[in-house]
């Protein structure tokens, strides 16, 4: 008797579907646990279905800068967009590039869909100011301590004129940034890193832990109301902050909002001095040098003028009054110290950054040059009431298309069924868990067409269980007994599920690549499930099918089982005929 071939099973193997089964167990208790620790038991639900308002703005070049529309300012944009809407106290607000010149914003219910309008549809104002008061907020939490540079040198503190203390001043990053920062030439000499008595007074003045007062207003540079606003503007309030300073024009002094890491600061600010527009590059960089990250800034000829007459004058005032606030659109984005007078076009602000908090300050003040403008193409509105009845809606369609599955398992495959069924039962736990632990770790939110998604998966899902077992029936009609049966029709069903499940895989990946806004979470539905359904029968469906044909109830092929032989129309004389045949083939050799 010729023995099997080498790598191959032999087709009556049985392997060993306890391990399989216990995999997805641990993976189903896994993923469970994970969401009731996580407190995140269900999924995210999208503008559709929760309520709320949805903004696409387009983006248009101005003339003469037709190339403007491109991926890096776009996504300078979604960023500034964000912090925006942020200002309105809104959270779990989206904001995403659509094609190559939109731009969505979907904003939770419960917001003002008015003022959220103002807000997103404006371009961005930036401009450098002159502080002339500063008072520092109340933390709300621990403030972070000076972290060290990327290559583990302790960053150099920024000490100012005279060894005065600059301000702490943070960007919006939610990393912050506890050291001072200081607004130099290009390549001087860092104020504060020359080890000499001014910096050992400002390292002393900071060691204390007290903040510096707020500097009284030179007379006559603000009018009495405004400062009597100045002294009751409290920026941790949201709404304070959305207002602080709204309707000022560039040659008024305000008021603002400044954030340093946990920490809301407010200002009291002179009339622009430099306009956004006249800062031609800014970027956050890694000065090798130093080990330390800076921004770097370059200005037009006509801003370059500006800036040096302006630093001149700050160069010779006392902290605060020393300090250039850089203001994009109403908020204090870095308010560093000056302690000379700037020329030559070129600056770098230097301090306490991470390359995150370097470069996102870097594309803050790119924006301001930006040559883009926005305007609204549509404006759309679900209310919770809407939402919810498009979430039943949908919750209904998809009890009816698993209910028809079900009936039409029961009536055809009968005890198979049963398989059938707990396999769906496994991969609807499965997609759940996810689609919860996805909210909160990518912000996935499942909406409308996601939800259709996960309707077309019953099918995909079911229809590879009745793949497999018409092979077992196929099997069970050429005359084999139930075990075998099932070991010999895997190989050919698990090739046809494979191919099947990769071109619907496949055709969900390319929807999700060339598509944006609200079907992708179709696509992203659709793909999720179709994995899941690999999942679910390698390591579930063919497992107990391999524990059930050792069952007497399908082993026997019992009527109500869905393999009964004789309604499946196998032949019994078939075996005989193939048992016999053996002895005469032998002889007549």
């Amino acid at each position: 008797m010729a023995a099997p071939k080498k790598g191959r099973r032999p087709a009556g193997a049985q392997g060993r579907p306890g391990r399989a089964l216990a995999v997805i167990l641990i993976a189903m208790v896994a993923l469970t646990a994970g969401m009731f620790i996580s407190k995140q038991t269900t999924p995210r639900l999208g503008i559709d279905l929760a309520g709320g308002t949805t903004i696409t703005l387009k983006a248009k070049s101005e003339p003469g800068k037709p190339d403007a529309v491109n991926e890096t300012n776009m996504n300078t944009a979604v960023g500034i967009i964000e912090r925006r809407v942020n200002g309105l106290g809104v959270s779990e607000a989206e904001v995403q590039t659509q094609g190559r010149d939109h731009i969505i914003v979907n904003i939770p219910k419960g917001t003002n869909e008015k003022q959220a309008r103002e807000q997103v549809g404006t371009t961005a104002q930036l401009y450098f100011r002159p502080v002339l008061a500063y008072a520092p907020g109340t933390p709300t939490m621990p403030e972070p301590t000076p972290s060290a540079s990327s290559s583990g040198k302790p960053k150099a503190e920024s000490g100012t004129k005279g060894g005065a203390t600059p301000t702490p001043k943070a960007s919006a990053s939610s990393q912050g940034r506890a050291l001072p920062e200081a607004l130099t030439a290009t390549g001087a000499p860092t104020p504060g890193a020359s080890g000499k008595a001014d910096d050992k007074k400002a390292g002393d003045k900071k060691a204390d832990g007290k903040k510096t007062a707020p500097t009284p207003t030179p007379s006559g540079a603000a009018s009495g109301d405004l400062q009597k606003q100045f002294a009751a503007l409290d920026c941790a309030k949201p709404d304070q902050r959305a207002t602080a300073g709204k309707g000022a024009k560039p040659t008024d002094t305000t008021i603002a909002c400044g954030q340093n890491g946990k920490v809301w600061e407010k200002y009291l600010l002179g009339p622009v001095e430099v306009d956004g527009k006249d800062i031609s590059d800014a970027k956050g960089v890694l000065d090798p040098q130093r080990a330390m990250w800076l921004v770097q800034l370059k200005f037009t000829d006509k801003g370059g003028d500006k800036f040096a007459a302006t630093t001149g004058k700050l160069a010779s005032q006392q902290s605060p009054q020393n300090q250039f606030a850089i203001v994009l659109d109403g908020d204090v984005v870095s308010a560093p110290s000056v302690s000379s007078a700037i020329t030559g076009g070129s600056a770098e602000i230097t301090g306490g950054f991470t390359q995150q908090t370097a470069q996102d300050l870097g594309n803050m003040l790119s924006y301001g040059a930006l040559p883009l403008s926005f305007q609204e193409d549509s404006v759309t509105t679900v209310t919770a009431a809407l939402g919810g009845e498009q979430l039943k809606a949908g919750l209904i369609a998809g009890a009816i298309g698993l209910a028809l599955v079900i009936i039409y398992l029961v009536a055809y495959y009968r005890g198979l069924a049963s398989v059938a069924i707990v396999s769906l039962m496994v991969s609807a736990i499965l997609t759940y868990t996810i689609m919860a632990l996805l909210g909160k770790a990518i912000g996935f939110a499942l909406n409308l067409p996601a939800v259709c998604g996960a309707i077309v998966a019953i099918g995909i899902t079911a229809d590879s269980f009745i793949v497999y077992f018409e092979r077992i029936r196929d099997e069970i009609r050429e005359g084999r007994t139930l075990r075998p049966a099932v070991e010999r029709a895997w190989p050919r069903a698990r090739r046809t599920i494979l191919v099947s499940d990769f071109v619907s895989f496949l055709a969900a990946a390319v929807l999700f690549i060339v598509t944006v806004g609200k079907v992708q979470g179709f696509a992203f539905t659709l793909g999720l499930t179709t994995l899941l359904d690999i999942v679910v029968v390698f390591l579930f469906t063919k497992p107990i099918m391999t524990l059930l044909a050792r069952t007497k109830f399908f082993a026997d092929g019992h009527p109500w089982s869905g393999l009964d032989p004789k309604r499946l129309g196998a032949k019994p004389p078939l075996r005989s005929s193939r048992r016999v045949s053996a002895p005469v083939d032998a002889k007549e050799v």
